[in-house]
């Protein structure tokens, strides 16, 4: 039985200045899945993930997130999903607790201020609830931010470089409670990474962006070797400097 689909794209289009950001790019997220979006600088994967945000508008294309169309019943869909990455830091002249519980409020959480204290643990924040934000490390931020984006037990989730200002036991912890969230809630997660040992750890299913298309799609551990490849590495450098056309 194949499981819900908490996010659909189909030939999703968008042209700057007559540039391709992407071009027809389909696929989707369903439930209890992390799919990961990888691919260069400059492949798309923002551009993908602020269409899906709203942020940008599509040229054409289709875009159902929980099955329903986010132009139309925008409150809904915006409720039900969360974002978190490095280059969208939360206020810096607000505190932990400040910031976490006006969006806790934003996105009418229940027992809010439980919910505000379980992550902050979860996390590794609790000692940090009254220091202002803007004074963290980059990977403290990095956390507070991630925290924002469980607050409302999303259905869809989107992670655009998530662990990257970690350390790597931290980041380790991050990807165990990402993944222990998926299997509990029945979330879906789009998650962009540039280290592949990551991807190959928590990713089901990988979409290989470039140029705008999505060149290839597959496990994670089985796709490099269908592709000739020693690893998920080895591919991502073949993908990045060959053509579109080598994959058609």
């Amino acid at each position: 039985m194949t499981s819900e689909a908490m996010l659909e794209v189909q030939n999703l289009t968008k042209h700057y200045d007559g540039e391709i950001g992407i071009a027809d790019v389909s696929f989707a997220v369903r439930s209890g899945e992390i799919v990961g979006l990888l691919g260069p600088n400059g492949a798309g994967k923002t551009t993908t993930i602020n269409i899906i945000l709203g942020v940008l508008e599509k040229d054409s294309g289709t875009l159902s997130i929980l099955g329903r169309d986010p132009r139309i019943e925008r409150e809904k869909v915006l409720t039900q999903m969360n974002f978190a990455a490095v280059y969208a830091q939360l206020p810096g002249n607000l505190t932990v607790w400040q910031n976490l519980y006006i969006f806790g409020l934003l996105y009418q959480v229940e027992k809010l201020t439980e919910r505000i204290t379980q992550l902050m643990k979860t996390f590794g924040l609790s000692g940090l609830r009254d220091t202002t934000t803007g004074v963290l490390s980059s990977g403290e931020q990095t956390r507070v931010n991630l925290t924002k984006a469980l607050l409302n037990s999303p259905k869809l989730l989107l992670l655009d470089e998530p662990t990257a200002s970690l350390d790597p036991h931290i980041a380790h912890d991050v990807r165990a409670t990402i993944k222990a969230y998926v299997v509990e809630s029945g979330a879906g997660v789009l998650w962009t990474s540039h280290n592949m040992h990551e991807v190959e750890a928590i990713c089901d299913r990988v979409l290989f962006l470039s140029h705008g298309r999505i060149l290839l799609e597959g496990d994670p551990k089985k796709l490099p070797q269908e592709r000739g490849k020693q690893n998920l590495e080895e591919l991502f450098i073949s993908v990045a400097k060959e053509p579109p056309t080598i994959f058609a």
